[in-house]
């Protein structure tokens, strides 16, 4: 669409473009599959982030939470690549099915663990391992199996919608967690696990769900691209597979510049998060009151829902108008601004503030992100290219805790850690304008999938 068309056909475009997704039974019928899960993500990691950080017998520092993140999150990181092989091999509705059935499973024995006060044991430990290692291979499925249901021009919309909604329900999950622990429950670890064991009955749900809604084939992949050679082969050789997934991706430049992009934000976003998390539980409640941390980080999580819907909204017309790539640097930059501006006067309401506007990138960039890989990269190579982007998405992320828990006060109160955040924002926002920007005007497509180039549908972002 031209630069200079006007903003209602514009959002006339955007809105029939809404409704042609939503006609879509498939991907209906997806997005079902995913919402009914993601709140049941938040109800489980309520309870599990209640035990272990707002533990009322114990005070957690900030090092042992960088720990903690990793050793959740880094385990999934190093097995990312194996993904990548199952889900270009195996059917993905019996991925997506399997994965949440098994989950339903594995946080039972986790809720016990919780409600007897043994959470620090390596059991413990284990079990949430696998309920979140499991969660990441579910998302990675869903993400694959969309250009299935979809078409490739509206994708930037299907996957506004579907990662938007899958955010929000998420917060809701934790919006009602935080609710019920200040009414119907308590702070407390018996609390904590009630929280948790209301988790599989929603991955039950979705689990089913998925079973009655798609044909084991129908997600993807498709028979002529999927891999028919041994398992075992297969991952014994997985190091070379993923070398030509990477090596596929950075053929796609566009979109290897978006995910360097995203995982550079992770990294400081990971900065941020430790911060907040450490200002609610002490610099703003000094006093130890568990309850009024609790609201001031459900605060939080509604402020970043907020910014998770309104991104939604605004990014499918705005790429469409301007270009992912311009998009993605605008809220770079953004970012950068809103970080320096409301942060440093540390005031829980201007925090709420930035929150709102620090997911609102958060979300943009990766729609933009999840579109490029599907618009860009071929299906033979769609699950190994996102299990890429999803072990960088967590292994930044962790990089950025470690990093803060290594500079950050206990009470997380640090005017210069903000302000070098910021500039960091700045540094990459600066670096992609100049390469992304450089490459689309050098190809002249962008993700926007209804820009048509030379009659069919270009490659570069």
């Amino acid at each position: 669409m031209p630069a200079t068309a006007s903003p209602l056909l514009d959002t006339q475009k955007n809105a029939r473009n809404l409704r042609a997704v939503l006609a879509a039974r498939g991907f209906r019928r997806l997005l079902g599959v995913r919402l009914v899960s993601q709140i049941s993500d938040g109800w489980f990691q309520a309870g599990l982030a209640g035990s272990v950080l707002f533990n009322p017998e114990k005070r957690t520092d900030p090092l042992e939470i960088a720990i903690g993140f990793a050793v959740l999150l880094l385990p999934y990181s190093l097995i990312g690549p194996y993904v990548g092989v199952f889900l270009d091999r195996w059917s993905r509705r019996s991925i997506i099915v399997m994965a949440n059935a098994l989950r339903a499973l594995l946080v039972l024995p986790t809720v016990a663990f919780i409600w007897y006060g043994t959470e620090h044991a390596a059991a413990f430990v284990g079990l949430a391992l696998l309920v979140i290692g499991l969660n990441r291979f579910f998302l990675a499925g869903l993400s694959a199996a969309i250009p299935h249901v979809v078409e490739d021009r509206r994708l930037v919309t299907a996957n506004a919608l579907s990662g938007t909604l899958g955010s929000i329900c998420f917060s809701l999950g934790l919006g009602t967690a935080v609710i019920l622990v200040k009414t119907a429950l308590s702070a407390t670890l018996h609390g904590y696990a009630l929280l948790a064991a209301l988790a599989p009955v929603g991955y039950l749900a979705s689990a089913l769900l998925a079973r009655w809604s798609f044909r084991p084939d129908e997600l993807g992949p498709e028979a002529g691209e999927r891999r028919r050679d041994a398992l075992a082969a297969a991952l014994v050789t997985v190091a070379h597979g993923m070398v030509r997934g990477v090596r596929h991706l950075a053929s796609r430049r566009g979109a290897a510049y978006a995910v360097l992009a995203q995982s550079a934000f992770r990294a400081l976003y990971g900065v941020l998060a430790l911060a907040v998390l450490l200002l609610y539980r002490q610099y703003f409640h000094p006093s130890r009151d568990l309850n009024g941390s609790i609201s001031g980080l459900g605060m939080v999580f509604v402020a970043g829902g907020a910014g998770v819907l309104i991104a939604a909204f605004l990014t499918p017309p705005v790429t469409r108008r301007f270009g992912g790539w311009r998009w993605v640097a605008a809220l770079l930059m953004a970012t950068a601004v809103v970080v320096v501006a409301f942060g440093l006067p540390f005031r829980p309401g201007l925090l709420v503030i930035a929150v709102v506007f620090v997911n609102i990138a958060t979300q943009g960039i990766k729609i933009v992100v999840d579109t490029a890989l599907q618009h860009e990269c071929e299906d033979a190579y769609r699950g190994r290219v996102f299990s890429v982007n999803d072990t960088l998405f967590n292994l930044c992320f962790v990089v950025g805790l470690f990093v803060a828990a290594l500079v950050l006060p206990p009470d997380g109160h640090s005017a210069g850690v903000l302000l070098v955040v910021g500039i960091g924002y700045a540094v990459v926002a600066a670096w992609y304008t100049v390469t992304a920007g450089r490459w689309a005007r050098r190809v002249g497509d962008d993700i926007v999938g209804a820009r048509q180039v030379r009659g069919g549908v270009g490659r570069g972002v």
